[in-house]
């Protein structure tokens, strides 16, 4: 039986960011996925960041953000034996959910150039294809 819970810091962050490591490219790791920074972004909505728990063992995470006014969805992971068995979905379920009950009225996800099979998941779940142009800047 796997359980879905609220992340626990910093007792989770050793298996969970070994997860993503292993989860290939698409989790794309940068400094915000260090434990300080984990850390404050606990501080503004630490029930959207959800394991998946299994016997003991993180088998699967997501992590929303919500600032008032749009959501974002980062690191959805689910450990390569787990995987097809509708735990991604479930995921992904209870994290929209959760930003529901924020308020959150849209949300957006990001997707790897080499996410073709992320892309169609998504679509899958009603997510759709934006035509935008992203940027970025690092502040520090």
């Amino acid at each position: 039986m796997i359980e879905l819970r609220d992340y626990r810091h910093p007792e989770d962050y050793p298996a969970v960011v070994a997860l993503w490591q292993r989860c290939g490219p698409g989790v794309q790791l940068s400094r915000s996925d260090q434990a300080e920074e984990i850390r404050k972004k606990l501080e503004h909505g630490p029930d959207l960041f959800v394991l998946a728990v299994a016997e003991g063992e993180v088998v699967g995470t997501v992590v929303g953000g919500y600032d008032g006014r749009r959501g974002l969805v980062y690191h959805l992971a689910v450990e390569a034996a787990h995987r097809r068995q509708g735990l991604g979905r479930r995921l992904m379920a209870e994290i929209e959910d959760r930003l529901r009950k924020h308020g959150c009225l849209k949300c957006y996800l990001l997707v790897a150039p080499e996410g073709e099979q992320a892309v169609e998941f998504y679509r899958e779940l009603g997510w759709q294809a934006m035509d935008v142009f992203l940027m970025g800047k690092e502040l520090q």
